[in-house]
């Protein structure tokens, strides 16, 4: 007879673990089945396909094969919960072959007709995760170096019009860095074998909603809880982080695919990254922007002017000089938070967009040609070659309209004000 009491204690526990991971099709699923273990209740798998993936009556099994793949998928992430915080435990929560409940059963008598977690080349995460830790960890060390090595030219940039009105509130200031969602592809034994970016998919829960659009697809992709980060996120943490050490204990660092309205509306930000990572933030600072991307991200189109700014970094060139395009917008929140990005088309262009605002004589040349304007953008033509940042020159300025940024009004036929290049109106 079933331990309802040791059931829901396991379930818990297995929730609290966080090895269920981000994907809501994994937890609904989940919860789904403790709900009908509980009330004793052994429902079939068109009933799952519908109750849980939303599936209707006409949903043929024998024909799509989604509920068994997540079933194998949940019994995966129990192994992994048993092998790791569970591991002590002497009763186990299991999903009984051909069945959709779960049971308790003894340690030993758990089944084991899976490989063990780690064969599914767990060295993935671990090993990406930490090249990027030592990568940026590296990079904040020289930017230390500088911090002692420049006070004085950091502390004027502080007093800047762009830096002081960070540092001169309470406000937590959150470092947001754009980031990438990639998955894995699976062979048949569910062992990962190669990882997939995939533009149109950058979360669990859009993975989630591209398999079930194609389900075919379901037993080949599986969520990693893996993001990765340009590398002119840490190029940039190196310019910025030590402008912003006064405040270091107000400083906390993001992702973009952890943001949210609750963030962007109180605190202040500072986004590093690609104009491809931004997340949300995106179709904020572009609501009152004079600018829109392409389809790529690689491209900025100037609705005032109608001139296209494409990147050429994408292309290989050996040793001939290349185009990227730098981005720089900062404007007030409704609260009175101040949000700063720093961003660019490839990697050379935030990299130098990052230089030109913490570097003094560029910082100058910025704010002079955006008349001291409190919300403003910038463009950056920026010189490349061999994926180093050789240079670049600013572009023109152009206030943002904020109004548009927080109320979502549609772009109208003017869009932003902006005189010559080089200068705002």
């Amino acid at each position: 007879m079933l331990d309802i009491n040791q059931l829901h204690a396991h379930a818990e526990q297995i929730r609290a673990s966080g090895v269920l991971g981000r994907s809501h099709l994994i937890r609904r699923l989940f919860d789904f089945l403790v709900d009908c273990s509980l009330t004793d209740r052994a429902p079939k798998e068109i009933e799952v396909a519908i109750d849980v993936f939303g599936k209707d009556a006409e949903f043929d099994v024998s024909q799509d094969a989604m509920v068994r793949v997540y079933i194998h998928k949940l019994r995966r992430k129990l192994e992994e919960f048993y092998a790791g915080p569970g591991r002590g435990e002497p009763r186990r929560m299991v999903i009984p072959k051909g069945a959709y409940r779960f049971v308790i059963e003894p340690a030993e008598a758990a089944p084991a007709e899976l490989p063990p977690p780690k064969a599914r080349n767990s060295w993935v995460p671990t090993v990406l995760g930490a090249s990027l830790l030592v990568n940026v960890l590296a990079l904040l060390a020289f930017g230390y170096i500088r911090w002692h090595s420049s006070t004085d030219e950091l502390s004027t940039l502080r007093q800047t019009p762009v830096w002081s009105r960070l540092l001169n509130d309470d406000r937590t200031i959150f470092v947001v860095l754009g980031d990438y969602y990639i998955f894995g592809e699976t062979d048949p034994s569910m062992k990962v074998q190669r990882l997939v970016r995939e533009f149109s998919i950058n979360s669990p829960a859009d993975l989630d909603q591209y398999l079930m659009l194609h389900p075919e697809l379901a037993s080949r992709y599986l969520d990693l809880q893996l993001d990765y980060l340009p590398t002119a996120a840490g190029y940039g943490l190196r310019d910025v982080m030590p402008l912003l050490a006064p405040a270091h204990k107000r400083i906390r660092v993001a992702l973009a695919s952890e943001l949210s309205p609750a963030v962007l509306t109180s605190a202040n930000v500072v986004y590093i990254g690609h104009l491809s990572g931004m997340g949300m933030l995106h179709d904020l600072v572009f609501a009152g922007s004079r600018f829109s991307t392409g389809k790529s991200y690689d491209e900025l189109i100037d609705h005032v002017t109608g001139e296209h700014y494409l990147s050429q970094a994408a292309v290989p060139r050996g040793e001939e000089k290349y185009h990227d395009y730098g981005y720089f917008a900062t404007f007030t929140g409704p609260s009175g938070n101040q949000i700063i990005v720093i961003s660019g088309t490839r990697d050379e262009a935030v990299m130098h967009t990052a230089e030109a605002v913490t570097q003094p004589q560029t910082l100058e040349q910025l704010t002079s040609s955006a008349r001291n304007a409190q919300s403003f953008e910038a463009l950056y033509d920026v010189y490349g070659m061999d994926r180093m940042n050789l240079g670049g020159k600013l572009l023109l300025t152009s206030r943002l309209n904020t109004s548009r940024i927080w109320t979502g009004e549609p772009r109208d036929g003017a869009t932003v004000a902006g005189g010559p290049a080089g200068h705002v109106n």
